[in-house]
């Protein structure tokens, strides 16, 4: 028996979860496309799906911004289906040893201050920005980077009167702390440029492989945040570019000079990393595979041989640390090793919160596509410094003028099962 929701999507197996609830592969039984079925309960307090779709409604048609298909409430579930995406750029950048080139920095920085300027033009500020919220697409939309995970995104601007909200202070810290702007800390309300400080600090992390305020000890999260924000005051921009182009610390120093309500020149921030990148030729894994036939050229031991893709996310078993796998694609630069994540690597299918892992396994002289039935191998961080936190409320979320109860769930079918292994509920659709 399957379970289908709106008498359209088909439930399958649960590939991750995060704080929310948890995420499901489905199948749009119109069309055979594969795509995300996120679940909550909907009496936890200030729920994330219903904002989440009505701001991926607002947000539709921008590129790099996910489809949001369908949303219901069935019994006391929450239920948003969204199109199925690839690896985050955190689930890359653990593939690629926790080190990403120079040139691959650049070109994500473009892509990703793409999409924040666009949220941006909707009059929409994200509020957590970080790796875990930028994934790669899959198939025709392997090139493109999307930006996820709006459940904490505000306006800052009224759609109609085009007034920006007021500045105040007193405000809690929302969002990850790792990542969060000196702003955000000190508790000033959020806009345009506390985005922008946050992709600033994501860059030097992919640069660098960890940032200064990283793996601090502390009692409980108020200290742990208290030290990120001393740490963050003690080091300057110039020590955090040091050794890297100038253009990273004339990007900190554009962010830093913006007041709460300028409008940031993205064009200008867009041409310091085209400049620095047009210097650099290394990428760090092979983005425009798919505009090549999907032919990746694998290096084991000296050995070369061909494999085939479907446009899948993938993973290398790691054979021994001393000598890890290799992979060049066909007119592209190598991959860097493989990150130790206990023997392998998992870079996930899912939207952004974990997902069902492909991995390359190698037996013989063949290199196969195996779909692993296993639990996701996800490299977490330290905890409470790379935590979103603060849910926001509706009157929070939307500014006078937006018309947040207008949302109303669509109705399909009243079956829902349990969240512990779709376990079916009593009803008619099952087939």
């Amino acid at each position: 028996m399957e379970l289908v929701i709106g008498c359209r999507y088909k439930f399958g197996k649960k590939i991750g979860e995060g704080t929310f609830g948890e995420i499901f592969i489905g199948t749009d039984i119109h069309s055979g496309e594969e795509v995300a079925i996120k679940v909550e309960h909907a009496t936890r307090r200030n729920p994330q799906l219903p904002y989440e779709y009505k701001i991926y409604t607002l947000l539709r048609g921008g590129i790099g911004i996910p489809n949001a298909y369908f949303y219901t409430q069935e019994r006391c579930y929450n239920i948003l289906v969204m199109d199925l995406l690839g690896p985050s750029l955190e689930d890359l950048f653990n593939y690629c040893n926790r080190r990403f080139s120079l040139k691959t920095v650049c070109m994500l920085a473009q892509e990703m201050i793409k999409r924040v300027e666009y949220i941006h033009s909707k009059n929409f500020i994200h509020r957590d920005i970080k790796p875990d919220n930028f994934v790669v697409g899959l198939k025709r939309n392997a090139n493109i980077v999307f930006l996820l995970d709006y459940g904490l995104s505000k306006r800052y601007c009224n759609p109609v009167t085009k007034a920006h909200i007021p500045y105040r202070e007193n405000k809690n810290l929302t969002g990850t702390p790792r990542y969060a702007s000196i702003a955000n800390h000190l508790g000033i309300e959020q806009s345009r440029r506390d985005d922008l400080e946050s992709l600033g600090y994501v860059f030097m992390y992919f640069l660098r492989g960890k940032l200064p305020w990283q793996g601090l000890q502390a009692a409980n999260k108020r200290e742990k945040y208290t030290k990120i924000l001393q740490r963050k005051m003690e080091v300057s921009f110039e020590y955090l570019c040091k050794d890297y182009p100038e253009e990273f610390l004339m990007y900190f120093d554009y962010c830093r000079a913006l007041r709460f309500d300028d409008c940031p020149n993205y064009a200008y921030l867009y041409s310091l990393f085209r400049n620095v990148m047009v210097r650099n030729v290394r990428f760090d894994w092979p983005r425009f595979w798919v505009e090549n036939g999907g032919r990746w050229s694998v290096r084991l031991d000296g050995q070369h041989r061909q494999a085939r893709r479907d446009g899948s996310p993938f993973s290398l078993p790691r054979t021994r640390r001393e000598d890890p796998p290799r992979l060049t694609h066909r007119g592209a630069a190598e991959l860097s090793p493989l990150a130790d994540c206990g023997g392998r690597a998992a870079v996930q299918r899912g939207a952004g919160v974990g997902g069902e892992p492909f991995f390359w396994r190698v037996d013989g002289s063949e290199i196969e596509a195996v779909r692993s039935m296993g639990s996701v191998d996800s490299r977490r961080c330290a905890p409470h410094e790379h935590e979103s936190f603060e849910q926001v409320t509706p009157d929070d979320l939307f500014t006078e003028g937006a018309d947040y109860k207008s949302i109303e769930p669509n109705r399909g079918s009243s079956i829902f099962p349990s969240l512990s292994g779709l376990t079916l509920a009593t009803g008619r659709l099952w087939m």
